[in-house]
């Protein structure tokens, strides 16, 4: 555990505060994020919805939340990272890190074969930050209908299917 930080499932009344969290961390993204999607934030009912089911957790420091992961459950039942944010002024001192720890560890207590994410390749907190966590990419040849799907909606909201990676993690 990091000091000063809990990580713990999301409490009801953290879904607020996530949409300030997920606009601070964007702006790390300005020079790879198209400005279409700077200004987006999680759906409410879907942060509802995985604070409800378990899929939510967050870091605390002083009892409110600087960071969050969000997993969603794709249509074949697989767990997918949707969203990994650490507000800035939280930024490089493991809270990303043990946020992702503690996915990996629900994943595995939970016995689902993998963890999928999508990122962004260049950002050295991205992509090379997912590798040293176990992620590898998966080849485009491997996708799932589901993961084609989600690169297919970001390409729609704008991101540029060059500069994202899809990446996937294995309970040992």
């Amino acid at each position: 555990m990091i000091p000063d930080y809990k990580i713990t499932l999301a409490r009801p009344q953290d879904i607020s505060q996530i949409p300030g969290i997920e606009l601070a961390a964007i702006t790390l993204l300005e020079d790879y994020a198209s400005e279409s999607v700077q200004s987006e934030i999680s759906n409410e009912a879907d942060l509802e919805k995985a604070q409800a089911n378990g899929r939510l957790w967050v870091a605390l420091s002083g009892g409110e939340p600087v960071g969050f992961a969000h997993v969603i459950i794709l249509k074949s039942g697989l767990p997918h990272l949707e969203e990994l944010d650490v507000h800035p002024d939280h930024g490089r001192r493991g809270i990303g890190t043990q946020l992702v720890k503690t996915v990996c560890e629900w994943v595995t207590h939970k016995k689902y074969p993998t963890l999928t994410l999508t990122t962004f390749r260049e950002p050295p907190f991205n992509m090379p930050f997912y590798r040293k966590l176990g992620f590898r990419q998966l080849p485009q040849e491997s996708f799932t209908a589901d993961l084609r799907a989600i690169v297919d909606h970001e390409t729609k909201r704008g991101l540029d299917p060059e500069k994202r990676v899809v990446m996937i993690w294995r309970p040992v």
